[in-house]
């Protein structure tokens, strides 16, 4: 089992920046691939980030790339998603997760998840 814990969302201007972090317990983290999700209100969740084990290989969707930026510490046990270049349609409730098994970019491939963090981005 692993647990994780989000934490460092909040109300931003748009173009300012947030750091979000994900805390991880339970087995080997650096074991696990880890990302993010995030899921806006009447839509589905959306894959963000992910990185590797190791953190070698990072992904992006692409309405991210050049502005978020995933990583990892795994001595810490922590993965975190720099965003900067913020926009309001980037307002959503971010998601860390791990372990996915198949596509990574398919929410109901990754089989661990923390409750989310609020992001909200003012125009």
């Amino acid at each position: 089992q692993v647990q994780l814990l989000e934490s460092g969302g909040g109300l931003v201007q748009a173009g300012n920046s947030l750091r979000l972090s994900c805390a991880a317990s339970g087995r080997t983290f650096s074991n696990y691939p880890a990302g993010w999700f995030r899921q806006a209100p009447g839509k589905e969740r959306e894959f963000v980030a992910a990185i590797t084990g190791s953190g070698s290989n990072t992904f992006y969707t692409e309405s991210v790339k050049g502005r978020f930026t995933i990583s990892r510490d795994n001595a810490k046990n922590m993965v975190y998603l720099q965003m900067n270049s913020l926009k309001p349609e980037d307002t959503a409730l971010y998601y860390c997760a791990a372990d996915p098994d198949g596509d990574y970019t398919n929410h109901v491939d990754w089989e661990y998840w923390g409750q989310g963090t609020q992001v909200t981005v003012s125009s």
